[in-house]
């Protein structure tokens, strides 16, 4: 089992942060390392991902994640579906004190996992359910609604729109963009927009694709 080296790690995380331009003070990359240390620590016992080495999930989660940040800039009241182990959502709502972040999540013991991870790192702006999203129902609808590897486009969608504010917006966070998802999407559900993410010291496909209702837009870049 690798060990859990602070000083390597955040030496890593400052690296990718810089890299990724994201304007994290000391004390927010502190946190991240927090919430990395909870991550490894619990994911002995509660298999909150298959990543065992601490490194990797700084590239693989951490910054994976962050580099999905400013995406979500002027988004004020967000919602991660198949929240897991807190990616993007507790990312988010580290980088990003500012906006709120709802996460949801099926599994019990990822949402104690979630909610001790909020408690340890003192974060305010976080809310856990432990629900279907199809049953959730909230009071103020989402500016954006985030996914990371939680299911088919056209699921992601179909199960959690009515919790969508009426402009807003669907972000997932995903490996490859399959062409045939995005067909697939139900009504008049588009692809607004597909994004290329660089992660630092990643070297795999990493896309954003964002959904909206209306037209669609066939525009890639890369950020």
């Amino acid at each position: 089992m690798a060990g859990f080296d602070r000083t390597a790690l955040g030496q890593v995380l400052a690296q990718g942060v810089a890299e990724l331009g994201l304007d994290l003070s000391s004390a927010q990359q502190e946190q991240l390392l927090d919430y990395l240390a909870l991550l490894n620590k619990w994911n002995h016992v509660y298999n909150l991902t298959s990543v065992r080495d601490p490194m990797q999930m700084m590239t693989l989660h951490l910054l994976d994640s962050l580099a999905a940040v400013p995406a979500f800039a002027g988004a004020m009241n967000v919602l991660d579906v198949g929240a897991g182990g807190g990616l993007p959502g507790i990312v988010l709502a580290v980088a990003r004190p500012d906006m709120k972040v709802s996460m949801i999540d099926t599994v019990h013991k990822k949402t104690a996992f979630l909610t001790q991870v909020k408690v340890e790192l003192g974060l305010a702006n976080v809310t856990v359910y432990t629900k279907k999203v199809q049953e959730l129902a909230v009071k103020e609808p989402f500016d954006v609604i985030t996914s990371r590897a939680f299911a088919d486009l056209s699921d992601f969608v179909e199960w959690s729109h009515h919790l969508l504010a009426e402009h807003g917006k669907f972000i997932a966070l995903k490996g490859t963009a399959p062409q045939d998802e995005r067909e697939r999407l139900p009504g008049d559900w588009k692809v607004g927009d597909l994004q290329a993410l660089r992660v630092p010291g990643l070297d795999a496909e990493r896309h954003l694709v964002f959904v909206e209702r209306g037209r669609a837009v066939n525009n890639q870049q890369t950020v």
